[in-house]
């Protein structure tokens, strides 16, 4: 069925709903944009009066708030209201890893996507369009369908309001810190359905903005699998580049001159090839972990096994980081200070789920060091609570944040401090005031830099010892 959408509910104000319908708000402001969500405070932070105290930054987010909030982009806590009027809805919730029971570790949670399911199924009126925004892994859509018609056949039998559902997989392409403008300038939109007068309710959005041979249609499951993969074949690459680097610091090559190389070959291209700590965010780790286990289920057992190696290398690149760190400041970090650069998974986000920060710093405070914690973004607050240690014994978290310190600028991290950690590659790490650094810090003086942020001549003028990824010549 055709609809005309004036009024769009989007449920889950998280890293994906808050964004893509600020953009869509901004594009479309005949209709009428409501993302609810269940955490008071998180909403809150979205009406807050001041801008840098959203709850998610991304650049150029701020400035679309400022002009659609309140108009035609609102954002609340009531979720029954907001289904009630909608003429179309977004479920575009978190998915987590299962922690527990059947597929512990690799089976993605789907309670949130049934409980929105189920919420739908409740309060919305008359014919609806659901779209699954959040990365679902194939033939969800068969559960949200079979709650959905259970609740029409128990209204027909009752004869209570008569409703009906389409449902549409949407799946985002977004990269964390650039998100705006993938929204604004995507590669492609991806719409999966059965159902093409919905398919085209959704295109109609879309080409307000975005010209419609960038917009491709597939069937469902086709388009809930095309996103498990294509963050897969990404993490890859980033295992894959890593994987190298360690071969060029043992040959005395360097990896951002064979990245280059590589990346110049229009069959490869030259994205994803910056070699680094290992990949981190909402992600990456969930969708090839949901992917293994998907190919586990179906008896694909060595398709399962070779998307593991993504996993493991991405962990051995951390490991081996540490070992890196412990090795060059004499065999013992213990009771020594350390520097740590940045602690969000990527730049221009403060995002810090399943960053590569969290891993490596906890391994540095089980080594007995005291850590200096420095990110543009990211609070105190989120620091701590990601890196209190957990008690397997007793399933509690262990307070260690007296060995942890958070700054607010580079210089006062350094003081006192015996080396430098570069984990995230901000803009402003580019440009340090290496001089001032030497003076303030603790000889000899370490830099360990992750992300080749340093120019390494000049860091040796100054008297700083230095190591960097993928660097053979400093290895």
């Amino acid at each position: 069925m055709k609809v005309d959408v004036r009024t769009i509910c989007c449920i889950g104000a998280g890293y994906v709903g808050g964004p893509s319908m600020a953009v869509m708000a901004d594009k479309c402001p005949h209709i009428q944009f409501n993302v609810v969500d269940m955490n008071p405070e998180r909403i809150e932070s979205w009406n807050s009066n001041k801008l840098e105290e959203l709850p998610i930054y991304e650049p150029g987010l701020s400035q679309i708030i400022e002009r659609c909030r309140g108009k035609n982009l609102h954002f609340s806590c009531d979720v029954k209201g907001n289904i009630s009027k909608a003429d179309m809805i977004f479920i575009s919730v978190n998915t987590p890893t299962k922690k527990r029971g059947l597929g512990a570790g690799q089976a993605s949670d789907l309670k949130w996507i049934e409980a929105c399911s189920r919420q739908i199924a409740d309060h919305a009126k008359g014919h609806t369009i659901v779209v699954e925004k959040s990365t679902l892994p194939v033939k969800t859509a068969l559960t949200i369908k079979s709650i959905l018609e259970a609740y029409i056949i128990k209204g027909k039998n009752n004869k209570t309001n008569v409703k009906s559902f389409s449902i549409l997989s949407n799946p985002e392409f977004l990269a964390e810190g650039t998100a705006i403008n993938d929204l604004i300038n995507p590669d492609r939109i991806l719409i999966g359905g059965d159902d093409q007068e919905s398919i085209n309710s959704l295109m109609d959005i879309y080409i307000n903005w975005i010209s419609a041979d960038k917009i491709l249609t597939t069937d469902i499951w086709s388009s809930e699998l095309s996103k498990l993969i294509a963050n897969a074949f990404l993490a890859q690459r980033i295992s894959s580049i890593n994987s190298i680097s360690a071969l060029c610091e043992n040959t005395e090559a360097n990896i951002n001159d064979v990245a280059k190389a590589v990346g110049m070959d229009s069959r490869i291209g030259e994205h994803f090839l910056n070699s680094g700590p290992g990949f981190g965010g909402s992600c990456f780790k969930k969708d090839i972990s949901n992917l293994i286990y998907i190919c586990n289920h179906y008896g694909l057992y060595e398709v399962a096994s070779y998307w593991e190696q993504v996993i493991s290398i991405n962990e051995w690149q951390q490991k081996r980081i540490i070992s890196t760190i412990v090795e060059k400041l004499y065999g013992t970090i213990s009771e020594k200070k350390i520097t740590i650069l940045g602690f969000s998974f990527k730049s221009n986000t403060n995002d810090t789920r399943e960053s590569p920060a969290i891993n490596i710093c906890k391994n540095l405070l089980e080594e007995g060091c005291y850590l200096s914690i420095y990110d543009p973004k990211v609070d105190s607050n989120q620091i701590l609570k990601d890196l209190k240690k957990e008690n397997i014994n007793y399933e509690k978290q262990i307070d260690n944040s007296k060995q942890i310190e958070t700054h607010n600028s580079v210089l006062e991290s350094v003081v006192n401090t015996d080396a430098i950690v570069i984990l995230t590659d901000w803009e402003e790490f580019y440009d340090l005031n290496l001089r001032e650094i030497y003076e303030l810090m603790r000889p000899p003086c370490w830099i360990f830099d992750t992300r080749n942020v340093i120019n390494v001549e000049a860091a040796k003028s100054y008297g700083f010892n230095i190591w960097k990824l993928g660097n053979g010549k400093f290895k």
